[in-house]
Formats: structure tokens, sequence, C-alpha cells
């Protein structure tokens, strides 16, 4: 099949059990993080294996980094490759909060390097809805794939950068943390509240619908109509992963040069916490 970045559930449905489609159940639950797993258990799209957000999607945490950071090349290359993920695999991701979990997933195939990755549109709400069958069973472990993890370094930017040219930035920050905590009104996480000098806020939940859809390409590019199309968007939210949504949108509608900012708010809070240790470590 061609390669694109949205699938559809009739469609996953027809192509599962090709051995070149890996499909990855993403749910996660921040305040309770076995959540996801034990609802995995419960049951799951038929051969879909899980990822845990901690576990999987992330690297250890430090003192800066965020609470969710970048795993290396090497950590994320072992994970896919004991999926059975070959250099052609399609990767098919899923979850049941309007693509937060899923979208991280998305980001960290694209920026080490793999191209053939969709979200299932909809999530695992879509597939029930449809009537379509879940399995209850773990898959048996594949065969290890040869997929190869090759950072595209380009497309992050860290604390230095962006606290360096705060006061002519070249960029547009984006902040995708819901309002209230964007205006510093509550922080139910961090131990700072607020948001990071000349951001905007575009919550990550306005692309898309209730029903954990997508909206429409024209509704994306309407949504992000009032940012000029020749800025370049920095995408950050609590700890870099619902950052990882609007990511996902921009790059639907063709704004390819957007860039993430991977330890996002709780790395800022650290580094105004621990500014005296910062250039010794």
């Amino acid at each position: 099949m061609d390669t694109k970045e949205v699938i559809e559930v009739r469609e996953l449905a027809e192509i599962a059990p090709s051995s070149k489609v890996v499909i990855l159940d993403c749910r996660y639950d921040l305040a309770d993080p076995e959540a996801g797993a034990r609802d995995y258990a419960k049951g799951h799209i038929p051969g879909a294996h899980y990822a845990s957000l901690h576990r999987d999607l992330s690297g250890p945490k430090a003192r800066y980094g965020g609470r969710h950071p970048m795993p290396s090349a090497e950590d994320f290359q072992r994970f896919a490759r004991a999926l059975g993920i070959e250099r052609d695999s399609l990767v098919v991701l899923y979850d049941d909060h309007r693509l937060a979990f899923a979208a991280r997933a998305w980001f960290l195939f694209h920026y080490f390097g793999h191209n053939r990755i969709a979200i299932l549109n909809g999530g695992l709400n879509a597939w029930r809805n449809a009537d379509l069958p879940l399995q209850h069973t773990v898959p048996a472990r594949p065969d290890d794939g040869d997929f190869t993890a090759i950072p595209r370094q380009e497309i992050l930017l860290d604390h230095g950068r962006i606290f360096s040219a705060l006061d002519n930035p070249p960029w547009q920050l984006i902040d995708a943390r819901d309002p209230r905590r964007f205006a510093g009104i509550e922080e139910p996480i961090d131990p700072i509240a607020g948001h990071i000098p000349t951001a905007i806020n575009k919550p990550w939940q306005g692309v898309t619908r209730k029903d954990g859809s997508l909206k429409s390409r024209s509704e994306l590019r309407k949504h992000w109509q009032d940012i000029p199309a020749d800025d370049q968007l920095v995408n950050y939210c609590g700890s870099g992963v619902t950052a990882c949504v609007n990511y996902f949108s921009l790059y639907l509608i063709g704004r390819t040069d957007a860039l993430l900012y991977p330890g996002s708010w709780s790395d800022w809070c650290a580094h105004m916490l621990y500014p005296q240790t910062e250039q010794s470590e």
C-alpha cells in the first residue's frame, strides 16, 4: 500500500494480517502509568503489541530533559527491532485519548528516520464502533527486525537554543497545554506555573473531534491559519508528549519544517529551579 500518515479502521482490518504491518497499542494514563497495559490485556486490536509511554517511548529521567525525555537511538532501535519492525514495515499506531500517545510514538518513528508510519483515525474507539474484533492474548514474539534508528537532530530544539533567542526569536513557540495551564492559573503537574515567554497557546485537543477522530485537512488548515505560513513553529507542552499531536497535525497540512522542544515546560522549569548547576552538568 502507499505510505500515508492516517489510516482508517476498515483499511487496517484488510491489511493487518500482512507480515509487513506492525500495530502498536499506545494507550496510557499519566495519572496511572500501568492503566494502559491493563487495558491492553482486556482487549486490543488483533496482532497489536503494547508500547508504554514511560518504558518504551521515553528515556531515563534526569535533572534536565523533562518528565518524558526522548529515548536514545540505541534504546529505541532495540525496542523497534524486538517488535519485528523492518526498514519497510508499515507501523500503525493507536490509542484511546485523541492521539495524545499515538502521536508521541509517530513522532519518535519519524525522528528516528522511519517513513512508513500511520496513526489509526479515531483510535480504538473507532475500531470498536465498527464492530471489529478484539484480541485478549499477547501476540507471539516476532523475529527481530532490521529497523535502524537514524536521528533527525535538526527537528529538535533544546532549552539553551530557545533561551538564547528569547529577545529576538526566529520561530514562533506553540504551547499545546490547556489554556488554564498556559495562563498560569493552575499547574497540577509541574513545579512552576506559566509558559515560555513569546509562546502562544494552541491546545492539542483542537486538532481532533470529541470522538478522537482527526479533523479534515481543510479544518486543520483553518485551525492554524492565524499563524503566518512562513513562520517556523516550535511545539512544546508539559513534557513533550501532547506537543506531538500539534506537530503531527502541522505535518498533515504540509508544514513539515516544524520543530519540537522535547523537554518542554517540565525541562524549562528545571532550568529555572537549578540554574547554578546547569553549566557543570
